[in-house]
């Protein structure tokens, strides 16, 4: 084999990523803190992702942010479930799948609806917002697939993340798109709306 021909695979190979697998890289969501978490929420599928206020919240994968809640609208007297996660941000993984974060103190300067993220990337900062005012501060963690604004309840979360958060926590490359894809089918675009 000639020298260009050499060069030319070599610079093929180490120049562009591998198909199939470039953007499918995951990291834990809170950095630089321990957490602790269970593998239930209780009644719906989510995780609560317990840890110091201030912390961390990052994208666990690469994607879009999707929407962003920068003003806590949470009552006490109303409580309506669409306010209850106080400030949150959600973003549409390039896998197509959806992640919340929400009960944070703060959401990132610059984290908009339609910007790029990175794993890793801050999202916002671990808090107490909406109806966790008065607990231990957290992160309520959910996976599901995209929806319009006003559907919450798929949102919040529609595949349990425990065993996604095991495998990130330890860098394990985990997807949830395939079990996301399966409850997606399951239930319709738009689930019937929880009496909770």
């Amino acid at each position: 084999m000639s020298r260009k021909v050499i060069a030319l695979l070599f610079l093929l190979t180490f120049t562009f990523p591998t198909l199939g697998h470039a953007t499918s890289s995951y990291v834990f969501p809170i950095v630089g803190c321990k957490v602790t978490y269970a593998p239930v929420h209780h009644d719906y599928p989510a995780t609560d992702v317990l840890t110091k206020a201030g912390c961390k919240f990052v994208a666990v994968t690469s994607g879009v942010v999707d929407e962003v809640r920068r003003v806590d609208q949470w009552s006490g007297k109303t409580n309506l479930p669409q306010d209850r996660g106080g400030l949150w941000v959600s973003i549409i993984g390039d896998d197509g799948v959806r992640y919340y974060g929400s009960h944070l103190k703060k959401v990132e300067v610059g984290i908009e609806p339609g910007v790029r993220v990175n794993a890793g990337d801050l999202l916002g900062l671990v808090g107490a917002t909406g109806d966790a005012r008065g607990t231990a501060p957290h992160v309520h963690f959910g996976i599901s697939w995209p929806t319009a604004a006003d559907i919450w309840w798929v949102r919040r979360g529609m595949l349990y993340p425990w065993k996604y958060l095991d495998a990130w926590k330890v860098g394990k490359d985990l997807s949830p798109a395939k079990s996301v894809a399966v409850v997606h089918a399951k239930v319709g675009d738009v689930p019937p709306l929880p009496k909770k």
